[in-house]
Order: structure tokens, then sequence, then C-alpha cells
């Protein structure tokens, strides 16, 4: 009796993808943070490198830019937690009028409509419970704040022994090819992980202060809460751009019961989001990541039905890790083609031969 190999390969293949996905559903309660905490982690230190970099200061001591980056965001925690706590409670003050304002604009459709098609639309807005959504909204923040607390933890202890890293590399991988091979995956990782965020970070940044004065201008209430919205949204490829638009420009409506505030909103902010995603930032990107816009739609689509929103966030930089590690071994390097932008991987040749040690039992 002849055995199918292959079929047996495939089977086991199948098998492998089944289980992975199985243990990301099951287990996203300790993933998710964990993964989270593995991009803070990144941030802080390519956040130490920058304090490196800029500080005019000769043989600074380690520990002193790692304190920076610590500070720097720990203030960002703080200022992201006062100022969502500060503004749930501006919000439940003004739902109420929001809701009048609302379905006064609904009647006043409704009544301009030749066709009665707001009727059903209306019907369903009178019956929505402002109370119940707001709490609902104190509750996922709770949660946020639990989450929030145990990335930190993590960090921490990531933090406290990443100095030990390259010793267990060197523990584990003997062989100086094998173990080259792993530190050239991780080095590339490590460098456009943190290139994207640390990009990704000031042109969210800029997009953020330009729309928080274009809110100011126009009067928008919580302009400070939908600005530091808009910054967290642009980590999101494309539908985080979409939403960090319009959910500004509703609640210009709302606000002002009219839809002359919502145009101006919505073209604003949409004209920054724009520049700065589709001309500023690919400038500052460059080809340093070099993967493919479809791939990044599937990706954000994948992560975000497995992970929620979390997934949404860490759609990119796990495609990039996925990109990297594929490319490093012949077997897998078609899988990295396709995943990338035009076809090129500017690392596969010069890890060509550690590859082939590193693949080897």
């Amino acid at each position: 009796m002849t055995i199918d190999t292959r079929a047996i390969s495939i089977s086991l293949v199948i098998l492998a993808t089944i289980s992975v996905f199985y243990v990301l559903v099951v287990g996203q309660a300790f993933l998710v943070p964990l993964a989270v905490a593995l991009m803070v982690w990144y941030v802080i230190n390519a956040l130490s490198r920058t304090f490196a970099r800029a500080i005019p200061i000769f043989d600074k001591p380690n520990w002193l830019t790692m304190l920076l980056a610590l500070i720097s965001i720990g203030m960002f925690f703080g200022f992201a937690i006062d100022m969502v706590s500060d503004n749930i409670s501006a919000v439940r003050e003004a739902a109420p009028q929001y809701k009048v304002n609302f379905d006064r604009m609904m009647a006043d459709l409704a009544a301009n409509s030749r066709f009665d098609l707001l009727s059903n639309v209306k019907q369903m807005v009178t019956n929505i419970e402002i109370a119940p959504l707001i709490s609902a909204l104190a509750s996922t923040f709770t949660s946020m704040i639990g989450n929030v607390s145990l990335v930190l933890f993590y960090v921490m202890f990531m933090l406290l022994e990443q100095g030990t890293f390259q010793n267990k590399i060197r523990a584990i991988f003997p062989d100086q090819n094998r173990r080259g091979s792993i530190m050239s995956i991780l080095s590339h990782a490590q460098e456009d992980i943190q290139t994207y965020l640390w990009i990704k970070t000031v042109t969210s940044s800029l997009t953020g202060i330009i729309s928080y004065g274009v809110l100011l201008w126009v009067g928008v209430d919580f302009a400070g809460f939908w600005a530091f919205t808009i910054f967290m949204l642009n980590f999101i490829p494309t539908i985080g751009s979409i939403i960090a638009t319009l959910f500004p420009a509703i609640l210009a409506m709302i606000q002002f019961d009219t839809f002359a505030q919502f145009f101006i909103v919505l073209a604003a902010v949409g004209a920054i989001q724009v520049v700065v995603g589709n001309f500023l930032e690919p400038r500052l990107m460059g080809n340093s990541l070099n993967v493919s816009p479809f791939v990044v739609m599937m990706s954000l689509t994948l992560w975000g039905s497995i992970w929620g929103i979390a997934g949404m966030f860490l759609s990119v930089p796990i495609t990039v890790m996925m990109l990297i590690v594929f490319a490093h071994f012949k077997k897998t390097r078609y899988i990295a083609i396709l995943l990338s932008g035009d076809g090129s991987l500017k690392f596969a040749e010069t890890d060509s031969s550690t590859s082939n040690e590193l693949s080897r039992d």
C-alpha cells in the first residue's frame, strides 16, 4: 500500500490552519492584550532611539532615553484616559438636546419629502433610548481601562527582560548560521514595524491636530475628543479614516440642527485625510513596507473578524511580520511575494543562505 504524502501534507496544513484560528478566537482575551503590549513595546523602543538621536549630549545612558520614552507613553495614556472619561460625562449631559435636534431634522425631512421615505427611519430614531447607549459606552470604557492596565503590566516585564533576549537566542540556537538567520528575521521585523508605527504616529498626530483646528473653527462640541478619536482611528487602514471623517461631521449636523456644518466638517476633515494619507504618508513611508493594498484590506477584514477593533489596529503590523518571516524561507517565499506590493523582497537575497540553514532539522 502506497502512502500519498502530498494528501497527508495538505491535510496537516488544513488542520494546522484550523487549529491556529481556533486558538486565536478562543484565546482572544489573552492574546489581544499581549499583541497590543508588543506594539507598545516597539513604540517605546522607537521613542528611546529617537530621544537618543535628538538629545545633544554625548554618551547618553540608555536608561535616560528609555525613561523619557516611558514618561511620554505614560503621559499619552493618562491624557487619553482623562479625555475619554471627561467626555463621556459631557456627552451624557448633551445627549437629550442632540436627540431633540435629530428628531426635529428627521421631522423636517419627512415633511418636505414628496415620498414618505423617512417614516421608517423617523420611527426607528424615535424609539432609540439615549441612556442605555451611554451606559453601554461607560461599560465599554471601564473594560478598556482594565485592558490598558494589563497591557502596561505586560510592557513592564518586556522592558525588564529585553536585555536578556539575545542571550536566550544564543542558548536556543547555538549554531551561528541558524542564529544569524533568526536575528535577521527579528531585526527586519523590528525595523519595519517600528518604521510603520512611528510614521503612522506622526501622520495621525498631524491629522488630529489640524482636524482639531477645523472643529474648533466650526464650533463642534468635544473638539479635543474628536481630534483624539481621529488620531486613533487613523491607525486602522482606510476604514478608520472614513469613520474618523464621518463621526464628527454627523455630530456637527445634530448639534447645529442643519446640514451646512455637516458638509463643512465632512469636506475639511476629508481633505485633511486625503492630503496626509495619500500624499504625505506615502512619501515618508517610501517603499519600506511594500505590502499590497489589497492584502492590507484583506488583513483588516480577517483580523477584524477575529479580534474586533483591536484586530483592525494590529492588522498591518501582523501582516508585515508574516511577510518578513515568509520571505526568509525558500518554501514560503512565494507567499511573501504575493503579500508584497510589487513582488520584490528587499531582504530575501541577502538571507537566502542562512534561511537554508534554519530550515534544516
